[in-house]
């Protein structure tokens, strides 16, 4: 475009320099020389009908060509493009990645468990397939602004939260592939598929009514309290088990003990032990046959006096 410009102001330039001319030829006799000033005249009037007559479509853009108002079916590429100056006229379409962009709407929708949810401050970044260039030119009006519609991208994402959990439509890694596919889907029923590509759509923000972060807060807190009580259960266990562990090995090492002991017993061994302990008293009571128990004391006592009783009677007799 700007050489465009150049190239007509150029032609402006000699088209003033022909009237210019003309203006000196008018002034002179007929006896004087006059310059030829339509020569001038044709060079800048080819010169301006040049500049009208090219268009060059930028790296990202192509060009729709309408002929008195009526769009060409074909779209040009970009570069350098011919064009008959004044019947037609050549249309730039951005092909590059455009966003729309929604900062101040709120899109209220449900979860799939009927939750309230509002969203807001989405972005949907797409791009127009440079073949629909021209068609998207005749069939879409004020398609700059008006492609992406905010009501559209509103019923999209309204589709795509009604399927996805509390938890998972707030979660940004799933429910915006969710949306974009869902406005992907739109777009391709209302222009046709392969028309407009889908690039990410960002969902800044989504909130839910107070009702429910009380809910959650309370189900936060119980889950607190049940993973508290999880991890003391689990010490507790730990704990008994540490323990029947300890008796189970002390147990084991008693009875261990216990048969080694008494493998080393015998009866000269055992006898030895008594003797060892014994006081030099004799037992004071025995077992008999007949299961009875006798003192054996009050017949030592018994003994004893006779025998002294004896001891004193002699005496006198010597």
């Amino acid at each position: 475009m700007v050489l465009n410009y150049i190239i007509l102001a150029v032609a402006f330039l000699i088209m003033v320099g022909a009237g210019y001319l003309t203006y000196l030829n008018h002034k002179r006799v007929e006896t004087d020389k006059k310059r030829p000033a339509i020569a001038i005249w044709i060079l800048g009037i080819i010169v301006a009908a040049f500049g009208l007559s090219f268009t060059i479509i930028p790296t990202g853009y192509t060009g729709v060509l309408s002929t008195f108002g009526q769009i060409s079916g074909n779209t040009l590429p970009n570069g350098f493009n011919f064009r008959i100056p004044i019947a037609q006229e050549i249309t730039l379409v951005n092909n590059k990645q455009q966003d729309m962009t929604f900062e101040d709407e709120q899109i209220v929708s449900e979860t799939l468990e009927r939750n309230t949810v509002t969203f807001s401050g989405v972005t949907v970044t797409y791009q127009i397939n440079p073949e629909k260039s021209a068609w998207i030119a005749a069939n879409v009006s004020n398609y700059e602004n008006n492609l992406v519609s905010s009501s559209l991208v509103a019923s999209a994402i309204k589709t795509s939260s009604k399927t996805l959990s509390p938890v998972d439509v707030t979660n940004r890694s799933i429910l915006e592939p969710k949306a974009q596919a869902c406005v992907q889907e739109s777009l391709d029923q209302k222009y046709g598929e392969g028309t407009i590509k889908v690039n990410k759509v960002v969902i800044n923000n989504a909130q839910f009514d107070a009702e429910y972060d009380e809910k959650i807060a309370q189900k936060q807190q119980s889950q607190m309290s049940y993973e508290t009580q999880a991890i003391e259960n689990k010490k507790n266990i730990e704990k008994a088990e540490a323990d029947a562990k300890v008796k189970q090995t002390t147990a084991e090492a008693e009875a261990k003990a216990n048969e080694t002991l008494e493998k080393s017993l015998s009866k000269n061994v055992l006898m030895s032990k008594m003797l060892d302990k014994w006081n030099g008293e004799l037992p004071k009571a025995m077992g008999g046959d007949g299961g009875m128990i006798f003192d054996l004391s009050a017949l030592m006592g018994d003994t004893s006096d006779s025998s002294a009783s004896s001891g004193t009677a002699k005496t006198p007799a010597e």
